[in-house]
């Protein structure tokens, strides 16, 4: 019982590698004895060990019946320091090790190769049929590790649940002095404005007084605009998960068929005229080849304006799409709006593997070139059908006359027949006609809906090998469903512009489709990125996901100059404000590119909400849940109208029936015990039904423009009326019931739109923009009336939305006061001495910084930084300053005014695609800002004249009013080099303005301070 009885027989050597790659010898033999026989097998074999502590040459190591290494044939007990009989452990030693190790004794070892004694591991596995040990990658079938566990493969195949989203916070590096500087910032701040004010200057006390209530304001405007930075965070989606989860067979989906909710997608349009019809098409065709379950996707698109050439530009789209949407599928394209994707600059066939690629884009290239004939050639067509048919109308009048008077017209009768406008199939369009009639006038017009692509089967339809010329060979040919929908106006109705026809989309839908979630889309706005539908689909299918109200994504902008002269891609804010937002309650909702959730559209409260109540919102509470009232005389949950129910949806039963349907479908999945109201797997995996004459007949009486009366549609239902910025109200609602948003920026970029680079245009988008800010302000929607369920630095977002134009008004004081410093001789602080300069200084670097930092979490280029803030002073001296007095007149006096262009040019070069930023439209906008950049010019001349020609020159005050002066000019260059359009020429009402503004200011202060020896201290008249 000792000696060599505990160990193996001699066939069986103990080795293993060490980090040099060395093998080296665990055995009591001191070297490995290799035969010089030349046979291919050997009766000597080595057992590679793990370099473990307990493996470890000399050390024993305790029992246990665990794999060790990457093999389970040399899972050996260390029995060394055991006395044990030679069966029981040759017993076990046969056991674990396969046969393939025994007798063969006139054969010499495949695995050690050669002299530097190399373990060739995998000739090893081959050899020997050895196994892996246990885990998901390899199981040998009826093994089990531990007999009496029973532990088996399907132990190891069991995934854990996944997490469809994650949050990414900013890295401590950036964000923490992000924060310290903003603080340290708002000290300083605080003792430069109790500075000012103690230290006032008594020669020019009015310039002192101006100064420190405009800096108070900005302040104050500060504060407002950074205390919601304060955590800015990111977030990113995992689309495998998202098709692991609803769209892999399981139990509950056996045939793998999509478990993923119905989305509906709403593009807007009014007027053919000033939204092409070609790019609201390349929107269709952009939505129609997205990557969604097809079943699950239908397309609405509300034509505001009822135009027949809208109508029928949208059936030629569905019918070109029947051959682009296959094509997208078969190459993977990307962008799938035909028009950006031939116009790309790049080599279009990187990253394509099918032969047929190339035949396939020349072919699909020339159908979208007679595409493009037909939808430019349709306004001709239309004409020509409609004179045609006119005129066999006049003649059938005619013939019906002479008829009726022996076949003679009467000279004095007079033959009247309405110039209609004419359908392809000879019928009258229901819509606005060309020539004006009643009933088909624009705001007077029937309702319109139209189904131009069926609902598709459940089932993929594979398209064939003479598939219409292309091989469409494995490739689902189906298209979503398309509806042509505009509601019906009448004169005596207010139709509430956009929002009145989103609302109108949101009903129709429901009775067609009713997907539980919307997606909002601008005609010019298209599908850049074929998966950000599902990406947006992650968050609101992932765990929490039931309280998120919409997923905002970035607008991203085409066609926009290289150097952004009027900072147009606002980068500033999409890529900033909004990511701060988003770490809040999340983003507000900007009009386009929006995922609603439809319940939540509806106006009903999260399923779970906080209340955060005190000063700062810092006692949180769970919210009570509110029900719906059985009588009308139960008392509400609130005196809040936001937080009651919902209760005047119409009279239409389909509609009301769809609510809990659209409510059940959007839920979250429910398979983890964390995950709260959620909805089983396998719920949604069933065939819609199709759209009969009564589904239709409904979803039309919908859009009647009497079904919202006596309801609350545009009050507490749909998107909310009473703001030219209804976006940012609806948005702001459904905050206030204690709902979530999230900001989902798309590796690349999920839409893509167009973006007026005109100054005129652009300042007029602007001053639509603030003058609904400012009716905010003045209305119930006001943040300062919010719930408690908005968070404090979410109702501060808020009201910096309803109070920034009103910096206009201090802004353009400002701007002013370096010229009166300059005329006056004065200056706002009695001296530039070392406090006032120190205070400076310390403001401006810890805005320096705060603004590196921005830049850095936020992703924007320094250069687009500095753009907005240029345009900040340009937009707030004119658009915001307008936008408050038009404010001021409608609440006070009700009177509305509206700025419109009086003069226009059309640009000279037609294939300079930025051609329009050189035209050059005046507006009453221009007028301010060239009233106070002429004034600076006028004071620097002034001033450095005075200075110079001075007895005693004070230059400390020249200095501290050039300086600022500069500034307010260096701010302002945008817009000049916008008024000089192309080669510097300035339009004649430039000078006629320039000249005007100069001789009054010259005279104006001549009058204030006169030359020595021109007054008359008696009579205090100007002696010329």
């Amino acid at each position: 019982m000792g000696g060599d009885s505990d160990r193996p027989s001699s066939g069986v050597k103990f080795a293993r590698r060490t980090n040099s790659g060395r093998v080296m010898s665990m055995s009591r033999d001191e070297e490995l004895d290799i035969p010089d026989t030349q046979n291919e097998y050997n009766n000597k074999y080595t057992v590679m060990m793990p370099a473990t502590p307990d493996n470890m040459p000399g050390a024993s190591s305790a029992a246990g019946d665990k794999p060790d290494g990457p093999s389970t044939g040399a899972r050996f007990r260390s029995d060394r320091g055991r006395q044990g009989g030679e069966g029981e452990s040759g017993r076990k030693v046969e056991r674990r090790v396969s046969s393939a190790f025994k007798d063969n004794s006139n054969n010499k070892s495949m695995f050690l190769r050669s002299q530097t004694q190399d373990f060739d591991h995998n000739h090893w596995l081959f050899e020997t049929k050895g196994k892996y040990g246990i885990g998901n990658a390899y199981w040998e079938e009826g093994e089990s590790f531990d007999h009496e566990t029973g532990m088996s493969m399907q132990d190891f195949m069991d995934k854990p649940w996944k997490p469809l989203t994650r949050k990414i916070n900013v890295p401590p590096e950036v964000i923490s002095p992000y924060r310290v500087l903003i603080v340290i910032r708002m000290i300083i701040l605080l003792l430069f404005l109790i500075w000012r004010v103690e230290n006032p200057n008594y020669d020019a006390l009015w310039l002192w007084a101006l100064s420190i209530i405009c800096e108070i304001w900005f302040a104050f405007s500060w504060l407002l605009d950074i205390l919601p930075k304060f955590n800015p965070i990111n977030r990113s989606a995992d689309l495998s998960a998202l098709k692991e989860k609803f769209e892999t067979t399981s139990p509950a989906n056996p045939d793998g068929r999509s478990d993923l909710p119905g989305l509906d997608v709403f593009i807007s349009t009014a007027d053919p005229e000033k939204e092409p019809p070609l790019v609201t098409a390349n929107t269709i065709l952009s939505i129609l080849a997205v990557e969604y379950p097809i079943e699950k996707l239908s397309i609405y698109i509300s034509d505001d304006g009822g135009a027949i050439l809208t109508f029928e530009a949208m059936a030629e789209a569905v019918k070109f799409g029947e051959l682009w949407v296959p094509f997208c599928r078969k190459h993977n394209i990307e962008p799938r709006n035909p028009d950006s994707y031939f116009n790309q600059k790049t080599d279009p066939t990187k990253g394509k593997k099918r032969p047929d690629f190339v035949k396939d884009r020349r072919w699909i290239k020339r159908e979208y070139d007679e595409f493009k004939v037909r939808i430019n050639g349709l306004p001709d067509v239309i004409k020509k059908r409609c004179d045609s048919y006119n005129k066999a109308e006049t003649a059938k009048e005619k013939n019906l006359v002479r008829e009726k008077n022996n076949g003679i017209i009467p000279p004095d009768y007079k033959i009247e027949v309405p110039q209609a406008t004419w359908m392809a199939d000879g019928t009258h369009w229901p819509g606005t006609w060309f020539s004006t009639a009643p009933d088909h006038a624009k705001g007077d017009h029937a309702g319109i809906l139209q189904i131009m692509s069926k609902v598709p089967a459940s089932d993929p339809v594979m398209g064939e090998a003479d598939e219409k010329t292309l091989d469409f060979t494995g490739i689902d040919i189906r298209l979503p469903m398309f509806a042509y929908v505009s509601r019906e106006k009448r004169k005596s109705y207010d139709h509430n512009k956009k929002a009145g026809a989103m609302n109108a989309l949101v009903r129709a839908s429901a009775i067609l489709s009713n997907g539980p979630f919307i997606l909002n889309l601008d005609c010019d706005h298209y599908v850049y990125n074929c998966m950000a539908l599902r990406e947006g689909m992650c968050y609101m299918m992932d765990r929490g996901g039931d309280r998120i109200c919409y997923i905002q994504f970035p607008q991203r902008f085409e066609g926009i100059d290289p150097s952004d002269r009027y900072a147009n891609h606002n980068t500033v804010f999409f890529d900033g404000n909004m990511r701060a937002l988003d770490g809040l309650q999340g983003p507000v909702y900007v009009g386009t590119g929006c995922m609603f959730r439809r319940y939540a559209l509806y106006g009903f409260p999260p399923p779970r909400a906080i209340e955060y109540k005190g000063v700062f919102g810092h006692k949180k509470s769970l919210a009570r849940t509110a029900h719906p009232a059985n009588t009308d005389d139960e008392q509400p949950l609130t005196d809040h109208p936001d937080l009651n129910l919902p209760k005047k949806f119409g009279n239409s039963a389909m509609f009301n029936e769809s609510i809990a349907v659209a409510e059940y479908q959007g839920r979250p999945l429910a398979d983890h015990f964390t995950v709260k109201n959620g909805r089983p797997p396998g719920a949604l995996i069933g065939a819609r039904p199709a759209i009969d004459a009564p589904t239709a007949a409904e979803a039309i009486a919908v859009i009647s423009c009497w079904f919202e009366d006596n309801t609350e549609w545009g009050d507490r239902i749909g998107w909310i009326y009473g703001s030219v910025t209804e976006d940012v109200v609806t948005g702001y609602r459904m905050h206030n019931r204690g709902w979530r948003s999230v900001y989902c920026i798309t590796k690349r970029d999920a839409f893509r739109g167009t973006a007026p680079i005109n100054l005129t245009d652009r300042l007029h988008q602007v001053l639509r923009w603030a003058t609904g800010s400012v009716e905010i302000f003045f209305s119930k929607n006001n943040a300062i009336l919010a719930t408690s369920r908005l968070k404090f630095l979410q109702r501060i977002a808020y009201l910096n939305v309803g109070i920034y134009p009103f910096t206009s008004i201090f802004l353009v004081v400002y701007c002013i006061l370096p010229a009166l410093c300059l005329f006056s001789g004065q200056f706002i602080v009695k001296s530039l001495d070392v406090s006032f300069l120190s205070y400076l200084l310390i403001i401006t670097l810890c805005l320096v910084f705060i603004s590196l930092l921005e830049v850095k979490w936020s992703g924007i280029a320094l250069e687009e930084w500095w753009r907005n803030e240029q345009f900040w002073v340009i937009g707030g001296s004119s658009a915001h300053l307008i936008a408050v007095v038009q404010g001021l007149l409608k609440v006070i006096a009700g009177i509305e005014i509206s700025f419109t262009l009086t003069s226009k040019a059309a640009g000279e070069d037609e294939d300079d695609i930025y051609a329009d930023l050189y035209v050059v439209k005046w507006t009453g906008l221009f007028i301010v800002p060239l009233i106070i950049i002429i004034i600076n010019i006028i004071a620097l001349v002034i001033g450095i004249a005075r200075t110079i020609y001075s007895v005693i020159p004070q230059w400390n005050k020249l200095f501290g009013g050039a300086f600022f002066s500069f500034w307010v000019l260096t701010h302002y260059y945008p817009f000049m080099k916008g008024l000089m359009g192309r080669k510097g020429r300035l339009p004649t009402i430039i000078y006629v303005w320039s000249g005007l503004i100069s001789i009054t200011v010259s005279l104006l202060w001549i009058v204030i301070s006169p030359p020595e020896g021109t007054i008359n201290s008696d009579a205090a008249e100007l002696k010329f």
